[in-house]
């Protein structure tokens, strides 16, 4: 496939956070880009402004007349977008070539120099962190990140110069198997996504393929102690990162006080001194590794490295500070899967050791809500206080039996409720916050205003 051959793209799934980053990189390349979501968003009224032309009714006559053509319009789509979709039925019979997002990306991988961040959890941050202190410095880089840069207000970094191109390596579907890294960074390996891989040996399997991706040359760094066995190709070179368990890179010299996090960067050549971090949460030490690793192996200085990390502000949703008094403090995290949920409030917990921790939990897809319910339970008792949303369904029909209620009564915090999200607002207003964290990857975060607002009141 080569973008040549065509005049147009239409994104179907535009509002997603990874298509969005690809239509602004062709709105940028000067392509008439149109698209269609279920519903309107920040991000597509932004895309909008941008220069796409985006529908919320899958209608094909609302189909604009110059992407009518299967001989000029590539379609691109996400995986969550069903096979009934009214759209993808009419391009279909019409003979257009109709793509994953994922295809794209790899062809972008494939002409550039692809850095790319796989697992389960901690790649937004890890590549954001990496895309931020490249474009901070003389290297530069692109970027297709997923998630929306404080710094930069896009999910989207374009370089004049760069011939890097950082991007999330997604393990949906096996969406990362399109891709060609030219290096590649593998964060975690617990099991998720198992509604599409069936078993744990599935998914670790389609990360060990993952690694026999990364062009002859390149370079693979995977946190050391992970299940994945690497079978890189020959003239690839292994590395293992960790947070302070030694490996090729690591933290030391950790200091951890009046909510900032300051340590030393251990490289295989030289330690580079007091790297502090933008968001100071403990899990980021972690992520700040492996993206200083990349950097560092790109030629990124010493200073440019530390500069770039202590001014760091995070993706959205990542760790976000909402408010941050000294008698209260809210922070949204995107965290979904039980390990992440563990670290989060851990990481929290850390940083405020004295003070009383309240969650809101949304819990995102039957599926993982029935296949991790106990190892939901038990990260979710670290908290002090949690109020327990219904889940959020995405691109599934319900399960039987599979509601937040399986969690919720494995729970051992002694103040737990189930709370619809009719009656949040009314349940927060009721009571008082020393830390309160929002988690979930579903529409929490549309609520993030109002709750804002309601403990601003108080």
């Amino acid at each position: 496939m080569s973008m040549e051959n065509y005049k147009s793209l239409y994104f179907i799934g535009a509002g997603g956070i990874g298509m969005s980053a690809l239509i602004r990189y062709f709105l940028v390349k000067g392509y008439p880009v149109a698209g269609y979501d279920k519903t309107s968003s920040l991000l597509t009224e932004e895309l909008i402004k941008e220069g796409a032309l985006i529908v919320y009714d899958e209608d094909p006559a609302l189909i604009p007349d110059n992407f009518r053509s299967a001989e000029d319009t590539l379609v691109v789509y996400t995986p969550a977008v069903p096979v009934s979709h009214a759209g993808m039925v009419w391009f279909r019979e019409n003979g257009f070539e109709i793509v994953k997002r994922s295809k794209l990306l790899g062809m972008i991988t494939r002409s550039s120099k692809g850095l790319c961040f796989a697992g389960t959890h901690g790649k937004t941050t890890t590549s954001s962190m990496a895309a931020h202190i490249l474009a901070q410095s003389p290297i530069g880089c692109n970027a297709f990140l997923g998630g929306i840069l404080k710094n930069y207000n896009s999910n989207f970094i374009l370089s004049d110069h760069s011939d890097l191109t950082v991007v999330e390596a997604d393990e949906y579907d096996r969406s990362f198997h399109q891709l060609s890294p030219y290096m590649a960074v593998i964060t975690a390996t617990d099991p998720d996504h198992l509604d599409i891989y069936g078993t744990e040996e599935a998914y670790l399997e389609s990360f060990r393929h993952f690694t026999t991706l990364i062009q002859p040359g390149g370079t693979l760094i995977v946190k050391k102690g992970i299940k994945v066995r690497p079978d890189v190709r020959k003239g690839v070179t292994v590395y293992h990162y960790s947070m302070c368990e030694g490996g090729d890179f690591y933290a030391q010299n950790i200091r951890i006080g009046n909510g900032r996090i300051i340590f030393d960067f251990i490289t295989p050549q030289e330690i580079i001194t007091d790297i502090e971090l933008g968001v100071p949460v403990k899990i980021n030490i972690e992520n700040s590794i492996a993206a200083m690793a990349i950097a560092w192996l790109n030629g990124v200085s010493a200073q440019d490295i530390k500069k770039a990390m202590a001014s760091f502000q995070g993706a959205k949703r990542r760790f976000d500070f909402w408010i941050r008094r000294d008698d209260l403090v809210m922070i949204d995290d995107y965290a979904h899967h039980p390990d992440e949920l563990k670290a989060s409030i851990l990481s929290i917990r850390e940083l405020y050791p004295n003070k009383k921790i309240s969650v809101i939990f949304q819990p995102h897809l039957y599926t993982r809500t029935r296949d991790f319910a106990d190892q939901f339970a038990k990260a979710l008792s670290l908290a002090d206080e949690l109020m327990l949303l219904e889940i959020y369904p995405a691109r599934e029909e319900p399960i039987p039996g599979v509601t937040s209620k399986i969690i919720f009564d494995q729970v051992t915090c002694r103040n737990k409720e189930l709370c619809s999200k009719e009656i949040l607002l009314e349940t927060i207003k009721q009571r008082n916050f020393e830390v309160l964290i929002t988690l979930g990857a579903g529409d929490i975060d549309r609520m993030l205003p109002e709750i804002r607002d309601v403990l601003n009141s108080k």
